[in-house]
């Protein structure tokens, strides 16, 4: 039984109210994840050399986005957060330091292998509000949370690979707190060519090569169509309010390369 394994099921026995009652231990040990199955073995693969890459790729940027990404969703101490996609940790390290030991923070990834890696680095810091991040392996499409218990959430590049976005924003929806925010980063679809043009240069000419570095090439091919595929800003927003948001904001980050949508329940 893997690490994760094990606090997934503490979890479970230790606050059965924060799960909702359909889903059982078993049901999540054998969590359908509706996503692509190439896709979620691409972020098995790059999981551990994902933060190497990540800060060698922003020049150690991320880490000012990420934390725009949580200040955003207006997290204090005390609350119950959620980071969806949460891949390394990153984004629940960031909650975990704004809810304070009081507080709660789960966060949820369909890869075990980043999972693992998240796990270890909370193992391996002595920040003591770190412990109140709880781990789960499931699905973004069908959070296994019951309605309106969150006071804060983020997802960080996780909404342009989920195959179904309306359905990801539904979640989120259903899982927030009435007037409460979530905040979701990601790479920008930007409507100005010259900024298109930078991006995909970036991407062929920086990403591509250092990924190669990794051996890792064709991993981070992707990005370029995922991007090409992904929602402008503006019809990020259009999303959020068909889903019920009362207010919906995208905000161009890093010189338009990035992007945050910050929704209002």
């Amino acid at each position: 039984m893997t690490t994760v394994e094990v606090r997934v099921i503490k979890l479970l026995h230790r606050r059965p109210p924060r799960i909702s009652p359909e889903y059982s231990i078993f049901r999540h040990r054998n969590f359908t994840v509706r996503c692509s199955a190439e896709r979620q073995a691409l972020f098995n693969r790059i999981a551990p050399v994902y933060d190497n890459l990540n800060d060698v790729l922003s020049l150690g940027q991320h880490r000012i986005w990420k934390r725009m990404a949580v200040s955003w969703t207006g997290a204090k101490r005390g609350d119950s957060t959620l980071d969806i996609c949460c891949g390394s940790g990153d984004l629940a390290f960031l909650l975990s330091e704004k809810v304070g030991l009081d507080g709660q923070v789960m966060g949820l990834d369909f890869s075990s292998d980043q999972l693992l890696v998240a796990s270890s680095r909370q193992q391996e810091s002595s920040t003591p509000c770190y412990k109140n991040i709880e781990w789960l392996e499931g699905d973004a499409l069908n959070l296994p949370f019951r309605d309106d218990y969150f006071d804060a959430i983020t997802m960080g590049y996780g909404l342009r690979n989920v195959m179904d976005k309306e359905r990801a924003m539904q979640q989120i929806f259903r899982v927030l707190k009435p007037g409460c925010k979530a905040s979701i980063l990601d790479f920008n679809k930007s409507r100005e060519p010259i900024t298109s043009l930078i991006q995909e240069w970036m991407i062929d000419s920086i990403v591509v090569p250092v990924a190669t570095g990794f051996g890792l090439a064709e991993e981070y091919k992707y990005l370029k169509s995922s991007i090409q595929e992904f929602l402008t800003g503006k019809e990020l927003e259009q999303l959020a309010f068909a889903v019920g948001f009362s207010d919906a904001k995208f905000y161009e980050i890093a010189g338009g390369l990035m992007g945050n949508l910050v929704v209002t329940r």
